[in-house]
């Protein structure tokens, strides 16, 4: 094995990518780099990547949450907290977004990766 490799496994793999007609940053695991890059067009598009190809107005309802909870209080909303903010249970969550709350849901809101979060 050559040494000098180990720094490639620290450092955050980042991608630039042109969506939605902007450069846009995200990390190694697809999370925005800035909350404020997101849009809904690029809700949109990022949904149908993950396989999301009919949103509904309760996909709609749990990013719109996700969104205002961060912006007031500055970190994502516990379990229960969006449970009970989108009148929605566990389990239709989970079939609303199949990659689950933190890379379905929040990663699609571009909320930040809960393990880049101070």
């Amino acid at each position: 094995m050559a040494n000098g490799s180990e720094s490639d496994e620290t450092v955050p793999q980042q991608q630039v990518r042109l969506l939605a007609g902007r450069e846009i940053l995200f990390d190694a695991e697809g999370f925005l780099s800035d909350f404020n890059d997101w849009s809904e067009e690029l809700f949109e598009i990022l949904a149908q990547e993950s396989g999301l190809a009919c949103l509904t107005d309760k996909h709609w309802r749990v990013v719109r949450f996700l969104r205002e909870f961060y912006a007031q209080n500055g970190r994502s909303p516990l379990n229960h907290q969006l449970r009970k903010g989108t009148e929605l249970s566990a389990l239709e969550l989970q079939h609303l977004f199949p990659e689950g709350i933190k890379l379905g849901a929040r990663r699609l809101a571009g909320l930040p990766n809960p393990k880049t979060c101070s």
